[in-house]
């Protein structure tokens, strides 16, 4: 009689932490887990999943025919799947806090085998004038942690030092430089990401056509003396920078550009700027020690949508509010088109190719 009483107090308890027993009904009731093969990873969508104004999410339920809902209570944002091609899609929600548990929900969900899945991250981010325009699309190579960090404030810093933003454990700007190692950053303050499929990816994307208006054209014109960021619209490679402060302006594009360069020991160029991708690494890297996912096959793609810094005829506080009241969003639509058109490379190529990249990721050799 105890026995029984137990089992079925453990089981309330079971259902009481899932959120609700419809959940727990669809876990216990699904035959088998749903065998995935792409995750789609966005940030944010601004109003509903489909037939209104797109966020990072919506061209991908669309057009890859995500229909299958998957309640995910315990989580920021309903999972939606295409049974068939074996490719689901997840909303994490903005800020490293949502995306980390949204990241880690899904990995721990019982309903789909993600452990030969592989990620694509997908969302819009700031760009630097310095090496890119709005409208690109650009496949990252390092990520780097803009939160872990001592700060003195500005007023209050040495004579002699360029910032009061400066490193854990240390006790000013870049100190210990040559004890930094990308491939071994237990804090989380770098990830290396695959390198040979971020290549393969670049390469059969990199022709991508990409959109492109005469209100970016305009707002690109203002940055003179910038020549990247005069360019059109096109897909490479660089360092992204994330970070839960949404960050503006020429200094801090400098203290960007520095930062990364400190943490990968100058092999990655800062490029893009965003919130969550460390957090979504984290959580990633704690499921593939558990053995639920596979690290190694996670890419992410990051898109303009507008600059990290002002043109020489504004200051920062002043392009910052223009952003804000929309001005600087010039190539939003287009940013959000990019990362469908560029990504949807490599999704097609993953589903399509089952056979070989399920047990092996693609690379240029191939």
């Amino acid at each position: 009689m105890y026995k029984h009483l137990f089992k079925g107090l453990c089981l309330s308890v079971a259902l009481t932490l899932t959120g609700t027993n419809a959940f727990a009904n669809q876990v216990s009731t699904q035959a088998s887990p749903m065998k995935v093969k792409v995750v789609i990873v966005s940030m944010f969508e601004i109003g509903g999943d489909e037939g209104d104004a797109p966020g990072e999410f919506q061209l991908w339920k669309e057009r890859q025919e995500l229909t299958t809902q998957y309640s995910l209570v315990h989580g920021f944002h309903d999972i939606y799947a295409n049974t068939e091609t074996g490719v689901i899609g997840i909303v994490t929600g903005m800020g490293i806090a949502r995306a980390a548990s949204a990241i880690m929900a899904l990995g721990l969900d019982r309903r789909f085998d993600l452990t030969d899945a592989y990620w694509l991250v997908a969302g819009i981010a700031g760009v630097d004038p310095l090496d890119n325009t709005i409208g690109s699309a650009i496949w990252t190579d390092y990520v780097v942690d803009g939160d872990l960090a001592h700060q003195i404030d500005a007023r209050e810093i040495p004579t002699n030092w360029k910032t009061g933003y400066f490193p854990l454990f240390t006790n000013g700007p870049y100190e210990n430089a040559d004890n930094v190692n990308p491939n071994n950053s237990p804090n989380g303050e770098v990830y290396v990401l695959n390198q040979s499929l971020m290549k393969w990816a670049y390469s059969i994307s990199k022709d991508t056509e990409l959109f492109n208006t005469p209100a970016m054209d305009s707002l690109r014109g203002k940055y003179t003396g910038y020549p990247n960021a005069l360019l059109k619209p096109s897909v490479s490679i660089g360092s992204h920078l994330s970070a839960s402060t949404f960050w503006h302006g020429k200094l801090l594009n400098e203290w960007a550009n520095e930062w990364v360069k400190y943490w990968t020991k100058s092999k990655g160029n800062f490029v893009t700027s965003g919130m969550e991708d460390s957090a979504t690494l984290q959580s990633l890297s704690y499921l593939h020690n558990a053995g639920l996912v596979n690290k190694q096959r996670v890419m992410i793609l990051r898109t303009a949508s507008n600059f990290t810094m002002q043109p020489v005829s504004l200051s920062a506080a002043e392009n910052l509010k223009q952003e804000s009241e929309g001005e600087g969003y010039a190539a939003m639509g287009s940013a959000i088109e990019a990362a469908y058109r560029v990504g949807v490379n490599v999704v097609d190529f993953i589903v399509k190719h089952w056979d070989k990249t399920q047990h092996k990721e693609p690379s240029i050799a191939e």
